[in-house]
């Protein structure tokens, strides 16, 4: 159930599934919430950081061909149950978003590695911002029923745009807001506040998803915190999601090697001290 150095994966066996649509909403102007329920024990098999393939309907204006690749939001408490927080955005996403309740969707997954979580940890710092927030929405409730203490910065364009709640679903953390609006978003305001948080609270692990400007600042930061181990959930456009089309390697750093990586068979999971290269994914 952990991100292996350099080209780890998860175990669970991968399968397609037919599932019915139970609630699909607008959380805000830009992000829906979908809940799928499948006869099969989905939730049980599905871990923090893990994927789905899903299979976005044709409707008179979208007609999507390729699977779109969408990070699990929740798993359960019902084992056939699973949730998906996404952003509005593209061809098959707003052919998702017409999806009524009661609809059916097909999913294929799981696919992917998952976060390193051990529950001996003292404390956590997430580090999110956009369609990151859902990806390590599981790692907060996994660490939560842990017991575990939760740092959040969460990033956003505006306090509009910002999804406290839907990212942490009840558990408590202390948090720390920062925007573009205003101004702390910028990678200077983040990184002191970062240091500060790291320097006072010497969380066990750090993790992020969702820009590549903050990781590219925590890669940074982490260079002087050896002890600190630090997680991205990398996003990357992929066609089969399984490995085989290498639509997603990315370059990755392995003890001195550098390696193309497959974000879907390797990943997406991987040690933000390896991350290589500028491109940007978020």
């Amino acid at each position: 159930m952990s991100a292996t150095v350099c080209g780890g994966r998860g175990s669970a066996t991968v399968a397609s599934y037919r599932c019915r649509v139970v609630e699909h909403y607008w959380v805000n102007q830009r992000y829906k919430y979908i809940r799928l329920e499948s006869d099969a024990p989905i939730a049980t098999m599905t871990w923090p950081g893990q994927f789905y393939q899903l299979k976005c309907p044709n409707t008179v204006d979208e007609e999507p061909f390729l699977l779109r690749p969408m990070s699990v939001y929740g798993a359960g408490p019902d084992d056939g149950t699973i949730e998906f927080l996404y952003n509005v955005t593209g061809v098959g996403t707003r052919a998702m978003s017409t999806l009524l309740v009661d609809g059916e969707m097909d999913i294929v997954g799981p696919l992917g590695n998952t976060f390193t979580f051990a529950p001996s940890f003292r404390r956590i710092l997430v580090v999110a911002r956009g369609v990151g927030l859902a990806t390590m929405a599981p790692l907060i409730r996994q660490a939560a029923a842990a017991g575990v203490a939760i740092t959040a910065v969460m990033s956003a364009r505006s306090r509009d745009d910002l999804m406290e709640k839907e990212f942490l679903r009840g558990a408590a953390a202390q948090v720390h807001t920062v925007f573009d609006a205003d101004g702390t978003s910028s990678v200077e305001a983040v990184e002191v506040l970062l240091r500060e948080l790291i320097d006072a609270q010497r969380p066990d692990a750090v993790y992020t998803c969702g820009s590549h400007r903050l990781l590219m600042l925590l890669q940074r930061i982490l260079g002087d915190y050896p002890a600190v181990r630090g997680e991205v959930a990398m996003e990357q456009r992929m066609a089969c999601g399984m490995g085989v089309c290498l639509s997603c390697v990315r370059l990755f750093d392995c003890d001195g090697d550098k390696r193309f990586l497959r974000v879907c068979r390797e990943g997406p999971v991987f040690p933000i001290r390896e991350v290589v290269g500028e491109v940007d994914f978020g």
